[in-house]
């Protein structure tokens, strides 16, 4: 009796609702019979609360007689619809697109830095044909990210991300940012986890969309790596996640007389929904760009946390990191020093309203031992790195002062972002940036100078 009831509301409700199955897409159709049938099974409560008498079984009509209340048409075209649900659910559980999610965004972006004389847009813009700048870093572009999870739990993930992404920087113009596989071993316990991966140190991410200003704090540009390629194994017990990675630091193939891999990890502890705390390090040899000595020891470490609170949220960072062989300045016998660093970076926002956020943001390196010198940065007039500039040389590149002490950087961010709708985010900011000695070039008088500033502005739409 209870079929035959659920039948005969399903064909009313049908009635009362004219269906154009074939102008629907898929998914629609999928979801209008997932109302339908909570619909029916609602009215079906209120038939058995209500207490109607149950015809007799030898009473149910055919399938092919309409019941009450419904036309011969109706119900034809009930049974029609049910069918095809039936059929895309089947053709949906047996297509490789089911466990399949993709998501992107696109981040045009305006910057003026005050120092360069320079004021513009910028979206994707390759990150090859220029210096990496803060003032240039990974805003400003597109991207399309695609999961996909098997049934055995295996999880794919490919993100495109065409000149602004880290396989831009670390694999000739690559548009893949991420490549990698996690594979359950113990359950969701215990991961396997292979290719290329995005570096995970830092209170700041790389995209756009989950940062809350335009531009990354210093710690992130200047001092953070870019990604691991190898394999490793990702552990989940209670409220800590660690991971770690045995390979390439910052390279997808290993060049002549390079053999050493890197370790690379990150461990997050959940001290409540609303706080956490983070560290992460990487170890081994890595390519030194500035005295081109070779692959030199490398030794990072940093450690991150967060506390939301009502509208405040807090977040905070201590880096540090050596390298052999990569500071600015040489010794007496003319060799290479060690390059010696550690930084800190802080940021405050409070929600004005539940879509207008106030955000502010202080950071600091200390970099002034040996001459200066950070990961994979000489002396720069972009960036602000090193013992101060001079001028220039007879072939018009800066001429960097013979001092072996170089320059700390610090910087003061203060901007907002506002949520517009669900998938836009309108976001600006003020940025002061300062050294300890006389490190920016302003290219309309040719000066070095110890400060400069810059605005930022952008909308980030992603879905």
């Amino acid at each position: 009796m209870k079929t035959w009831h659920c039948t005969v509301l399903t064909l009313a409700i049908a009635a009362a609702f004219p269906l154009q199955a074939s102008a629907q897409s898929n998914e629609e159709l999928l979801k209008e019979l997932r109302a339908l049938r909570d619909r029916v099974t609602q009215l079906e409560e209120k038939l058995k609360s209500a207490a109607v008498p149950q015809a007799p079984a030898a009473a149910i009509p055919p399938a092919a007689v309409a019941p009450a209340g419904m036309t011969p048409d109706q119900a034809r075209e009930m049974a029609r619809l049910a069918l095809k649900v039936d059929t895309l659910e089947e053709e949906r559980e047996n297509s490789n697109f089911k466990g399949l999610t993709i998501s992107g965004s696109v981040d045009p972006t305006f910057i003026y830095n005050h120092a360069q004389n320079r004021a513009g847009f910028q979206l994707l813009n390759s990150a090859t044909t220029g210096p990496y700048a803060y003032d240039n870093s990974f805003f400003g572009s597109a991207s399309l990210d695609f999961q996909k999870e098997l049934e055995g739990g295996t999880k794919f993930r490919v993100t495109l991300q065409p000149d602004r992404g880290v396989g831009a920087h670390i694999n000739a113009g690559s548009i893949v940012h991420e490549a990698s596989v996690s594979i359950p071993i113990d359950g969701d316990e215990t991961r396997l986890i292979v290719g290329q991966i995005p570096d995970w140190s830092g209170y700041e991410l790389l995209a756009s969309n989950e940062n809350k200003l335009v531009t990354h704090n210093l710690l992130f540009d200047l001092i953070a790596p870019l990604a691991y390629t190898g394999v490793g194994l990702e552990v989940t017990r209670g409220d800590w996640v660690i991971k770690g990675v045995v390979g390439n630091f910052n390279s997808t193939k290993r060049e002549p007389d390079e053999k050493s891999p890197m370790l690379a990890y990150r461990g997050d502890y959940s001290i409540s929904e609303y706080s956490g705390i983070g560290f992460s390090g990487v170890h081994g040899k890595a390519a030194n760009f500035v005295q081109e000595t070779g692959d030199t020891t490398l030794h990072l470490f940093e450690v991150d946390g967060y506390y939301m609170r009502g509208d405040w949220t807090v977040q905070g960072q201590v880096s540090f990191g050596t390298q052999k062989d990569a500071a600015i300045a040489l010794s007496s016998s003319d060799r290479p020093k060690d390059a010696e660093w550690w930084g800190l970076s802080g940021l405050t926002a409070y929600k004005f309203t539940p879509r207008l956020e106030g955000v502010v943001r202080a950071d600091f390196i200390y970099n002034r031992k040996n001459g200066g010198g950070l990961l994979g940065f000489g002396a720069d007039s972009l960036n602000g790195i090193g013992p101060g500039f001079v001028g220039y040389d007879a072939e018009g590149a800066a001429e960097a002062r013979s001092s072996q002490h170089g320059s700390n950087r610090y910087a003061l961010s203060v901007g907002g972002n506002y949520r517009f709708n669900e998938y836009t985010l309108f976001k600006a900011e003020y940025r002061f940036d300062g050294s300890t000695r006389r490190v920016f070039e302003y290219v309309d008088d040719g000066n070095f100078k110890k400060t400069n500033h810059l605005f930022g502005a952008s909308v980030v739409v992603s879905f």
